[in-house]
């Protein structure tokens, strides 16, 4: 994509979310090369550290070895470059390409990644903001498709209500490698505990009490307890939108425990597309 984006452009990005290591934003513009797409900018640690190293070698040695075949890939200089090419060599062929978009990179300004950075400060949560930046040194994003709306070409297409669930890490470990001090991780999920870290370090205010392995487990019993359980405490592991706008959970994580009036609320926003419930 031969375009760059410059401090004139940031009008037409809007803060959607953000994880660990990327802050995403949604396009709101009448671009043509931008409906329909959602950029991922990579952050840094407020001490300085870099998610993504550029200056060393991205895969070990077995990884090489792995995917000798996909010479683009093992070649590959950054760990952005890597996980983009590992979409596309790896995940598209196995998952089917209809099904995973690899995104693409576009180049971005300083002045833009630095008026983003200000301008969606205050919608991120403050444990985010205390944790990490947007690296400003970044010479480009992703770009990926918005898979909160449909769209067909430079239009938008009728409603969309969009779900995004987290199932997060779904097993069990069981190898005799995990120290006997830590024989927790032979009972207990990754992710609850996980959530008393979380909640210990202010993260979040509620211990959520989805577990990964019910919605795994093939029960019927079990998945809709895992959805109760996520509509009860969403956090950032499940969100609803409609026309690509959030109506449920949170932008960045540690979203409130799911009260009457939260939940009031989704009902109405429903009802716009769904009159009759």
């Amino acid at each position: 994509m031969e375009v760059k984006l410059e401090k004139k452009d940031v009008a037409d990005w809007v803060y959607r979310g953000e994880g660990a290591a990327n802050l995403v934003l949604a396009y709101t513009g009448s671009s043509p090369l931008f409906i329909g797409k959602v950029m991922r900018v990579p952050k840094i640690e407020r001490n300085g550290t870099l998610h993504f190293v550029e200056d060393r070698a991205v895969l070990t040695e077995k990884e090489r070895l792995l995917w000798r075949e996909f010479e683009e890939l093992i070649s590959s200089s950054t760990k952005e470059v890597t996980g983009l090419l590992y979409v596309k060599h790896v995940m598209c062929p196995l998952l089917g390409a209809d099904h995973v978009d690899p995104g693409m990179h576009v180049e971005v300004s300083r002045e833009f990644l630095e008026r983003i950075e200000q301008k969606v400060i205050s919608q991120r949560p403050a444990w985010r903001v205390d944790a990490a930046k947007i690296d400003t040194d970044r010479h480009s994003v992703l770009l990926m498709s918005d898979h909160s709306v449909f769209s067909r070409g430079a239009l938008k297409v009728g409603s969309c209500l969009s779900v995004e669930i987290k199932p997060k890490c779904g097993f069990i470990p069981l190898s005799r490698l995990i120290a006997e001090r830590n024989a927790l991780k032979k009972s207990t999920t990754r992710f609850k505990m996980h959530q008393v870290l979380k909640l210990r370090q202010h993260e979040t205010s509620e211990v959520s009490q989805y577990d990964p392995l019910d919605i795994f487990s093939g029960s019927k019993e079990r998945i809709q307890k895992a959805i109760s359980d996520l509509y009860a405490t969403p956090q950032n592991n499940f969100r609803v939108f409609l026309n690509g706008s959030l109506i449920f959970g949170g932008l960045g994580g540690g979203t409130n425990k799911t009260s009457i009036v939260i939940g009031q609320g989704f009902e109405d926003a429903l009802k716009g597309i769904y009159p009759g419930r």
